[in-house]
């Protein structure tokens, strides 16, 4: 959730003090309870955890018209909002079904975390959103799937090792046991094909068992549904993995709490604390 208000502070300690004044009516507007429970913590703990302040957001504020076959949850995948935000700021229930024709306001801007990397790949778990930087500028951004709560995406910094086009899964002994216990045929290996979940595109990582893949699952973008690894979709990682090398460097980040100063006003994102 993506925050605004105005500012006419100086100086970013100035901005941060100013920030901690006025969050508290803002919270108290938005209910939202993840976000009053982490700002409760973040006040206690002001000094550790208040983030430097960014100077980029991504996205924008647009009208959508609903396509066949979307769903709140395709469509949010897609454009990196949750689907429950979207369903909230359109006056729909979660579970409403979509009429074709109809029209959606979608707001998907997010704050761009700071970084320390010239060039390379840049994710933010708690963001679900992957930054791509070239000569220390951003040059695109995409939504991505990453793991459950109970098998979670690792943090750190990795290079990039491989990328291969079509590859097969060679499924790990530990999802084959989740298949056995609950009670699925056990599988070792999906040749490339729709049935196989890296989709058309891997970027193998240094971090182990981890790679950045497309998916055969659309929707499941901007969720925590994988085994640890991280999913685009498939327009989004074929574009990526014509930009990236072999040798590139990236991190994968845990900033739940951002804020930036763009054009004279500040900005807070916050996302749940999923692991």
């Amino acid at each position: 959730m993506l925050v605004t208000f105005s500012s006419s502070v100086r100086d970013d300690q100035q901005e941060m003090s100013a920030l901690a004044v006025i969050l508290p009516s803002v919270l108290k507007a938005i209910r939202v309870s993840a976000l009053l429970m982490l700002v409760q913590w973040t006040f206690a703990n002001a000094d550790e955890v208040l983030p430097e302040l960014g100077n980029t957001l991504v996205g924008h504020e647009f009208v959508y018209t609903v396509q066949a076959g979307d769903s709140l949850t395709s469509i949010g995948a897609r454009f990196a909002q949750s689907p429950a935000i979207l369903a909230s700021a359109n006056g729909l229930k979660r579970a409403s079904k979509l009429s074709v024709g109809a029209t959606l306001m979608i707001d998907n801007r997010h704050i761009v975390p700071r970084y320390d990397l010239p060039e390379g790949i840049v994710l933010n778990v708690p963001q679900r959103m992957l930054f791509h930087f070239r000569e220390g500028s951003l040059r695109a951004s995409y939504p991505v799937g990453l793991g459950r709560p109970d098998w979670p995406t690792p943090t750190g910094r990795f290079k990039v090792l491989r990328m291969q086009k079509d590859k097969e899964w060679i499924v790990p002994e530990s999802i084959q046991e989740e298949m056995r216990q609950a009670g699925k045929e056990v599988l070792t290996h999906v040749s490339p094909g729709p049935e196989n979940p890296l989709g058309r595109h891997w970027i193998g990582l240094s971090l182990k068992n981890i790679g950045i893949h497309g998916t055969i699952a659309p929707p499941s973008v901007y969720h925590f549904q994988s085994h640890g690894c991280i999913r685009l979709h498939p327009d989004d990682v074929a574009e990526l993995f014509a930009n990236v090398a072999v040798g590139e460097a990236g991190e994968i980040v845990y900033q739940p709490l951002l804020m930036a100063q763009v054009d004279g006003r500040l900005y807070l994102e916050v996302q749940p604390d999923i692991y």
